[in-house]
This record gives C-alpha cells, sequence and structure tokens, in this order.
C-alpha cells in the first residue's frame, strides 16, 4: 500500500488518504500486540526460545517482502487501476451496487485464495517452495511472514489472473490486502482466547486453533483447513477440522524436526535442496502424549 499513485480512478482517492508510513506504523504494532498477547496466553507449549524464531521468521519475510515489491506491485496494482479503467472482470461487467462491490470482491479475492492455497500442498514444486512455510518448529504471529521469496515470485501470475478476471479494482484490492494481512497475523498466532469465543468466532472466520491443525505433523490433519480468511470456504469443500485438541498437535515438518534443521541459512535453501519424500506422516507414525499440564480442549 502506498500513500499516493497515478491518477486513474476513484479508487487511488481512497487509498492516498492512508499514507505508506501510517501503514506500516499500524502494521508493527499490531504485530507487537499479538507477540506481548502470546506471551500472557500461550496456546501451544514452543518448541525453541522465541526470539530466536521470530528474528528467523523477520528475515525470510524480509527477503518475500522484496520479491513483493520488486515482481507483484508494479504488476497488481496497475492491472486494477486498468481493470476499474476499462470496467474488465467479473465485478467490473456484473456492476454491484457500490456498498456491495468491495465485501464481494474480498470474498472472491478470499475463495480464489483458498484454491491457490490447496494447489501450493498438491503440487509437487508449489509444494516444494510452501514448504518452508510449514517448517517452522512452532507456529506464532511471525509463522505469518515465514514464506520463502520464491512462493511470493511464483504466485505473483496468480494474483496478476485473480484482479484482472474477477475485475478487482484499487479500493477492493487495498481492503482485501487489508483484511487478509489482520487474518492470517491472528490465526497463526499462539493466542489462547476463551474456547467458548473462538467456538463462536471460528463459524466465520480463521482461528488459531482451526489454523493449528493445518500446520500439523500429520498429512490428514495438514490437508484441512485451507481457509486464509473466512471459514464458510473450507465448510463448502467438507475440508473443515475442529476436532484435534492442540495438545494432540505436533507442528511442522517430520523432515525437519531438529532446531539445526532450520536455521535461516538451511530454510532459504531448503527447496532447492533434494526433500525427504516423506515431509509430512500419516497418523499411524505417530503417537503424540497430551500435555499433562494443560486441559484437554475440543474446539466441538
Amino acid at each position: 500500500m502506498v500513500c499516493a499513485r497515478p491518477r486513474s480512478g476513484p479508487g487511488d482517492a481512497v487509498s492516498r488518504r492512508i499514507p505508506g508510513w501510517l501503514s506500516g506504523a499500524v502494521v508493527c504494532g499490531a504485530l507487537l500486540a499479538l507477540v506481548m498477547a502470546e506471551a500472557r496466553r500461550p496456546l501451544r507449549r514452543e518448541m525453541e526460545p522465541k526470539l530466536r524464531r521470530d528474528l528467523r521468521n523477520l528475515g525470510v519475510a524480509a527477503l518475500s517482502a522484496a520479491t513483493l515489491r520488486m515482481l507483484e506491485k508494479p504488476v497488481v496494482e496497475p492491472l486494477s487501476r486498468m481493470v476499474e479503467r476499462r470496467r474488465f472482470g467479473l465485478l467490473q461487467w456484473a456492476r454491484p451496487p457500490p456498498w456491495l462491490e468491495v465485501p464481494l470482491a474480498a470474498a472472491l479475492m478470499d475463495y480464489t485464495l483458498y484454491v491457490w492455497h490447496v494447489l501450493t500442498h498438491r503440487v509437487p514444486i508449489l509444494w516444494r517452495l510452501h514448504a518452508v512455510h510449514h517448517a517452522d518448529l512452532d507456529l506464532s504471529a511471525s509463522t505469518a511472514l515465514r514464506f520463502h521469496f520464491m512462493e511470493m515470485a511464483v504466485s505473483v501470475p496468480w494474483r496478476a489472473a485473480q484482479v484482472a478476471l474477477l475485475g478487482i479494482g484499487p479500493r477492493a484490492l487495498s481492503t482485501w490486502q487489508d483484511f487478509l494481512f489482520a487474518s492470517i497475523l491472528f490465526h497463526h498466532s499462539n493466542l489462547r482466547l476463551p474456547l467458548r469465543l473462538e467456538r463462536r468466532m471460528v463459524r466465520f472466520i480463521v482461528t488459531p486453533r482451526m489454523h493449528g491443525i493445518h500446520h500439523s505433523i500429520l498429512e490428514e490433519e495438514a490437508n484441512s483447513n485451507w481457509s486464509s480468511g473466512l471459514t464458510i470456504w473450507d465448510r463448502l469443500h467438507g475440508t473443515l477440522r475442529l476436532d484435534v485438541p492442540q495438545d494432540r498437535i505436533i507442528i511442522g515438518l517430520a523432515a525437519r524436526r531438529k532446531p539445526a534443521e532450520v536455521t535461516l541459512p538451511r530454510i532459504l535453501a531448503m527447496p532447492f535442496r533434494r526433500q525427504s519424500p516423506r515431509l509430512l506422516l500419516s497418523g499411524a507414525h505417530v503417537r503424540v502424549k497430551p500435555d499433562a499440564g494443560r486441559k484437554h480442549e475440543m474446539m466441538f
């Protein structure tokens, strides 16, 4: 998100009201608030020292952010302005009422991101890149930023197709990006919410307990809960799982269990090295003892 854009459409006037430095400050503030909340109310016990993990994840995130700035931003933002100016794409042709356009755009972007997430697990070359995100031994807010820069690079054509085919203008794109970023920071966090509250929230949005199941070392658990924002997509496709207590989950990949195997250099080199055919395990291979110090909590 930038503070000024070339003049081209009504969406630009809205986005110019938010300076770039203010957006950055809000992001940093939200991340800091989540980190502090995680420390006070942790959902899962952590395997690694938090500071070391967070610094490593921020290192991965810095390269990803640079990649997005160099490759995605110069493509997607001008494309969204062109889509709005030329009335191209599904939403531009449908011309919904102004009050409905942004919510519809956000929902369509969220659903097509669900599809992309499934592909990053199902297509071997994409999984090779996405596995870096899943190799974290713990799950916390900083994991939300831990995506390999090559995964960000290969996602650019998909993002451009989303914008062009769905007809996503600048205002809708900016709103969806803000929603997505807030969502992934929240549901990757190691924040223990009151169970009753989270049961209500998960009817609509992805929550920390729900996404923790997706980061399980077990293949049958990792192949669920693909949604990034709204939980309706998992419900519609029958991929929603809420039946795994957090104290039964091992976070990460089977082939990357030691801290020495997930250092920053090894993580960055991971997609380019020969990988174990069993990054994830079937349930028959793992028996997890419940955490004796924690109450056995089910989402249902």
